[in-house]
């Protein structure tokens, strides 16, 4: 994390996704490394409270930001009061999805793919984290299925869902072994390519990216897109998990991607 009196004196680094049109959100960069959103990590956790309010603010002015606790779970939570954004006591799941106008949802990522979600007309959003896990289709349904679901029942329609997927570790990054590939089928050969064999042993690359945009797809979105951003290879802009305990450096750097219902009217 680069040294800074304030961080908060460094501008957000913000990008948008053009297929959520109007709807407020945002997928903040590193900010050179001085922006560390994640509870847990380099930084004091009021520093780091205070960050994580002034980019909702950044999203929709005034509103709190609304963040779980997140363990790579197929877990949603539905806001249906604001709860205080602090280190602990926050709900535990990968997901939020709301329908409020006064909060900002949020999920931080270090590699894991941020995916923003809006239905325009219905008025209902959702911030997801998935890794290859959180994306897989599971007995109890993969964090994208449980998030479109779950807007659903607040009145979302599925055909009107737009979604966007951030920052994400891109295949060329992303090293993976033969263990790994027995958790998929044949069906998901195509996300993988063949990489240098390492300490005499296979290996290839996987695309999170692909297999994330196809998984919402399959979930019958038709209204889907991608930042297309390396978190491992765009290290001055991004945190990366891998990137870091590759260099033998700290490794909770967390970047935040956040969205939310406008504070008036529809979106």
């Amino acid at each position: 994390m680069a040294e800074t009196d304030d961080p908060l004196d460094t501008p957000f680094d913000i990008e948008r996704a053009d297929v959520l049109g109007a709807v407020p959100h945002g997928f903040f960069g590193s900010g050179g490394g001085v922006h560390q959103f994640g509870y847990g990590g380099p930084g004091d956790a009021e520093a780091i409270r205070r960050l994580r309010s002034a980019a909702a603010s950044a999203i929709l002015p005034g509103a709190p930001l609304a963040a779980p606790h997140q363990v790579h779970s197929p877990e949603v939570v539905t806001i249906d009061k604001k709860w205080p954004d602090a280190a602990r006591d926050r709900p535990v799941a990968d997901a939020v999805v709301t329908n409020r106008t006064d909060v900002v949802l949020g999920i931080v990522t270090a590699d894991c793919g941020p995916i923003l979600l809006a239905d325009a007309d219905a008025g209902v959003v959702a911030a997801a984290h998935a890794g290859w896990r959180g994306a897989q289709s599971a007995d109890r349904g993969g964090v994208l299925e449980n998030t479109i679901t779950a807007m659903e029942a607040l009145g979302a329609v599925r055909k009107n869902i737009a979604a966007a997927l951030g920052p994400t570790i891109a295949q060329p990054s992303y090293e993976v072994d033969a263990a790994f590939r027995e958790y998929f089928t044949d069906p998901d050969e195509t996300f993988f390519s063949i990489a240098p064999m390492r300490e005499d042993a296979a290996r290839w690359h996987f695309d999170l990216p692909a297999y994330i945009l196809e998984k919402l797809r399959q979930s019958g979105l038709t209204k889907v897109a991608a930042l297309h951003r390396d978190t491992f290879a765009e290290g001055a802009r991004y945190h990366s998990f891998r990137r870091a305990s590759q260099l033998g450096e700290p490794t909770y750097g967390r970047q935040l991607s956040a969205i939310a219902v406008p504070a008036r009217g529809g979106i």
